[in-house]
Parts: C-alpha cells; structure tokens; sequence
C-alpha cells in the first residue's frame, strides 16, 4: 500500500510504502481522530446554545446590576410616597380654605343685608368678575414649593378678611338690634292723639287727673303695634286697662298698650318693631276704641310723645 504526501511549501510529492497491516492502523486511527474532533464539537456548541445569558456573564456584574436596580426602585417609591404625603396635605389645606371662604360669604351675605347694600354690587354667591389680555408667552405650572406659598398667602388673607366681615357684622348687628330696640314711632298706623301726657279733666269724674300716658283712637278692630322689638312681659287683663300688653325692651324701658279688643301675643313671645300684637277696642275704663300708650323707665313713667318724636 502507498502513501502519497505532498509538502506544503515545496509542493513536491512523497510516496511511502506501508503494508497492509500498518495501513490499517492508520485509517483507524484517522477515523478515531474525526470522531473525537465531532463530538468535541458537538457538546460544544450544545452548550453554547443552552447557556442562560446571565452565566454568559461574570457573577460580580450580575451583583452590581441586580443592587442598582433595587436602589433605583427603593428610589421610585420613595419619590411616590412623598409625593403622594405632598398631594393629602394641599388637598387638606385647599379644604380648610374653601370652608373659610364658605364662611366669608355667610358674613359677607350677612352684612350686605344688615347694611341694606345693594346685593347685585356686593354679589358673595358669584365669582368676581375679572379679565384681560392673553400672554403670549408659555405658561408654566407652578412648583409644590410655590403652590404651598400661594395657598399660605391666600390663608392669611382669608384669616385678616375674616376678623374684619365679623367685626363689621357684629358692629352692624348691634347697630340693628338697637335700631330695633329704639322706642320710636305711634303704637298705630291710622289713628289720632286723643289725649295728652299730664294732667287732664277726667273723662269720668271731670275731676283734675294725672294721665300716665297718651291716648290714639282711632276705629275698633284697627292694628295696634310694638314700636320696638323686644318680649312680652303681660299679657292679660288689668284693673282700669282693661286687656293690656306690656314689653320690656331692655335697658330698663317697658311699654304698655291698654284698652285692647283682642290680644295677639302671650308672655314670653319675642316682638319685633312694628309686629302687630293687638286689635283696638275699648275695654276697661274706656268711653270709645283706643289705645292708651305709656312707656316706663326704671319702672316710673315717663312722657312717651319724647319717644313718638323719634320717628318723625
């Protein structure tokens, strides 16, 4: 058996001589290298084809990867929940503001009417009305940081508005319940002074008397009203008066309406200014439908034409 071999570099061919048995020997182990050469090949690219990339990778970059990335979530939520704390608390404070100007348009209101101003100039139920020219700029929205400085300037404002709406309503109030109060104007809406404060001849005896009131007649079943607010302190029927109203309106004044038809009112009933609380009449030492007026300070009477006075 031959054995041709040619040199690389020189190209010239070589013929070896070997016999059968050692030819034999040679295929095989030819063979077996070939073999070798497959399987190594083989489990090789097997491997390479089932291993996961992170193994494809050293275990301290893996390490690393996997500790930033735990961070960086940590970070999120962290962020989220700030953000979230940052949101409940505005959202609380706008709430409390809100019931603050709630509470500013309750006074407002409340003083607009006590006042008697025009409520279509001072109009608490609607957004003022406000306007001008766009900006042609870009808008930016504001920081947490600024939002929070707008919402404490506008509770300062809001506290300062509402110290000053109550002062003025409580100073307007009081203005109206003395207004109210005041003792002013005749116990009828039609009528005429019949008889004067002081004495007079009395109507019964022609006697000199002492007349502790005023007298306005005037027709029977006709209106008789509190010429100030205040409560009823009698209400029944009294020697010489007849079916009498008394008020006590504070202040030590109390005034008496006598001679009634029909009382409207009981004790204890709170009055207001020109409320009607009797029908006139003629009961009790009466000669025709009238009523006596008297008003009384500290208990004594006093000349009640003074406080008719008021109202003219």
């Amino acid at each position: 058996m031959n054995i041709i071999l040619v040199r690389r570099r020189s190209g010239k061919a070589r013929r070896l001589a070997v016999n059968g048995l050692q030819g034999i020997l040679l295929a095989a182990t030819g063979l077996a290298l070939a073999g070798v050469a497959l399987v190594t090949a083989y489990q090789f690219g097997a491997k390479s084809a089932t291993v996961a990339p992170e193994e494809a990778l050293p275990s301290t970059v893996i390490g690393v990867w996997q500790s930033s990335l735990a961070e960086q979530r940590a970070e999120i939520d962290s962020f989220k929940a700030d953000s979230q704390r940052q949101v409940d608390a505005l959202t609380l404070r706008i709430g409390q503001l809100q019931a603050r100007l709630l509470r500013l348009d309750a006074i407002g209101q409340r003083v607009t009417d006590v006042a008697g101003i025009d409520s279509a100039e001072f109009d608490f139920e609607s957004v003022p009305p406000v306007g001008g020219p766009e900006d042609t700029g870009v808008g930016q929205s504001f920081s947490v940081l600024e939002l929070t400085s707008v919402l404490e300037s506008l509770e300062r404002q809001a506290e300062s508005r509402e110290q000053q709406l109550q002062i003025l309503d409580n100073i307007f109030v009081d203005q109206q319940i003395q207004k109210e109060q005041e003792v002013a104007g005749r116990p009828i809406r039609s009528g005429w002074l019949s008889s004067k404060y002081g004495y007079r001849s009395d109507p019964f005896t022609g006697k000199r008397a002492w007349h502790a009131g005023v007298d306005f007649a005037g027709k029977e079943n006709s209106d008789i009203i509190s010429v100030a607010g205040g409560v009823v302190t009698f209400a029944g029927d009294r020697f010489g008066y007849g079916k009498l109203v008394e008020i006590s309106h504070g202040s030590g004044l109390v005034t008496r309406y006598a001679h009634c038809k029909e009382l409207l009112v009981g004790v204890g009933t709170v009055v207001e200014k020109g409320q009607v609380i009797a029908k006139m009449g003629s009961t009790g030492r009466s000669t025709g439908p009238h009523v006596h007026f008297e008003v009384l300070k500290n208990g004594r009477p006093t000349n009640p034409e003074k406080f008719v006075a008021r109202a003219r």
